[in-house]
């Protein structure tokens, strides 16, 4: 990273989050094999971590271009010819309302509109690290993937392909992570504050250890080791498309896509498994009414292959697996049976209604409700996301989300069944979802009704267009 940056003649770099120093210690070492001294600069929040800058070798002057001040609220004065970064990686939820209003008048200042609240941390450092890049500047961050994956990211990194030259990107295959055992996925972005180019090159890591990476950047994109790194020239529009961490598209995919035929809902949010998710024998121990329990699924691994039977749930009870959820309505608790009002009595006791979630619903004890889907699908995985056939009759909390088809016809589901779990639909999966470490892929709600079927398989299946009918009752 800091060889694209002084290898293209930067003389200076700013790192926004400095850290340990490793960026200052790459470009004191690049800057050596250069026969360059460039200018290290950056920002700090942590005075400790800077003392463990020094720690690692560098010195009082090397550091003297830190500032300890937070680079989101305090950005450095004056445009910079080159950036280098590994930003914090905070997810949106960690982030206290004072700061989420600073990064959203961030934002419509930078983009002109704020982003999808879903935005970590460290989109906001890439954001303002654009807004002080010199004309001709170039910049290089390492972030997770859903930088370019997430819900934010079409419109996100459409605005910046509009205004800046998208000049690399570099992708990693899970061997050659260089966060190994780090469950994310990480992709370098190589920037250049210039006119838009139709074209950028897109590189994937096939080798941890190789030097192919550095050689190929110092070398202004010329030298490339193909045993150790992959480079394509890829066409701008077909990879925003596509997806900036994804493999370039060798062809146009054609076939309806799967919210043309189902519509997707996550699965029921309890906000104290602990409480509402009971096992069996726990529920006949409380003798709690079988009017006010659901069979319910709460992990992925409580089903280990293509579909969920009766007899497998009971499997799950002989393990001593909770199968049914605690679904109370929203009167009064008085006019609960006995044992009921004893049991949330002792939720409130237990401090349940307080809980973050939980708090929201009122009365806190009004369970959401789903009709059964006739298909789960196993969203977040390591090679294992897919479709389950739910012969159980039983609704899943979040671990799984509620596949239901747009006609109720039990041949029109058989046909959609044929079509989901197709090894060719099940492989267009990372079209749509977000990927991190190890392989393992995150599939929400609206981007799997975006998931690609074959067209082949669709016909093979005879799984005509539906016709417009209501949706299942959900309340």
């Amino acid at each position: 990273m800091v060889g694209y940056l002084l290898g293209a003649g930067a003389r200076s770099i700013f790192d926004p989050a400095v850290g340990a120093g490793a960026f200052l210690l790459a470009g004191k070492r690049v800057g050596q094999e250069l026969g360059v001294l460039p200018v290290m600069q950056g920002t700090e929040v942590d005075p400790e971590a800077l003392r463990e800058a020094r720690a690692e070798g560098l010195s009082p002057a090397d550091l003297s271009g830190v500032r300890v001040r937070d680079f989101i609220l305090q950005p450095p004065d004056g445009p910079l010819e080159a950036i280098v970064a590994n930003p914090p990686y905070i997810r949106h939820h960690r982030l206290g309302a004072e700061l989420k209003s600073c990064l959203r008048v961030l934002a419509c200042a930078t983009v002109g509109k704020p982003l999808d609240g879903r935005a970590g941390l460290h989109v906001y450092f890439l954001l303002q690290a654009l807004r002080v890049l010199a004309d001709g500047g170039r910049l290089t961050f390492i972030m997770p993937a859903d930088t370019v994956e997430g819900v934010f990211a079409r419109p996100l990194w459409e605005w910046i392909c509009r205004y800046y030259a998208l000049e690399g990107v570099v992708t990693f295959s899970p061997e050659a992570s260089p966060f190994p055992g780090v469950d994310t996925n990480p992709v370098i972005v190589m920037i250049r504050k210039a006119p838009r180019s139709p074209q950028f090159l897109w590189a994937r890591c096939e080798r941890a250890g190789s030097s192919a990476l550095k050689d190929w950047a110092l070398s202004r994109f010329r030298h490339v080791s193909r045993d150790d790194l992959a480079v394509y020239s890829r066409d701008l529009a077909e990879a925003l498309e596509t997806g900036l961490s994804r493999p370039p598209r060798q062809t146009k995919l054609e076939g309806p896509a799967l919210g043309e035929f189902a519509f997707v809902l996550r699965g029921i949010a309890t906000g104290a498994n602990e409480f509402f998710h009971l096992t069996k024998a726990k529920a006949d121990a409380l003798g709690i009414p079988p009017d006010f329990l659901v069979p319910a699924i709460g992990r992925t691994r409580d089903v280990s292959g293509e579909e969920i039977t009766p007899e497998g749930v009971r499997e799950l009870d002989r393990r001593g697996r909770p199968t049914l959820l605690f679904s109370p309505d929203a009167r009064p608790i008085a006019l609960f049976p006995s044992v009921v009002q004893a049991y949330l009595r002792r939720g409130e006791e237990l401090g349940i209604a307080e809980k973050p979630l939980v708090s929201t619903r009122s009365p806190w004890y009004r369970m959401e409700r789903r009709e059964v889907p006739p298909i789960l699908f196993a969203y977040l995985g390591r090679r294992n996301a897919r479709f389950i056939r739910n012969r159980a009759g039983v609704v899943p909390l979040t671990c799984l989300l509620c596949v239901y088809p747009r006609e109720a016809d039990p041949d029109y589901l058989e046909r959609l069944w044929q079509v989901v779990h197709h090894p060719e639909t099940v492989a267009n999966l990372p079209l749509v979802g977000k990927s991190y470490g190890g392989g393992a892929i995150k599939v929400e709600p609206r981007a799997l009704e975006s998931l690609p079927l074959p067209a082949e398989v669709v016909a093979a299946a005879g799984l005509d267009s539906p016709r417009k009918v209501s949706q299942f009752a959900l309340y």
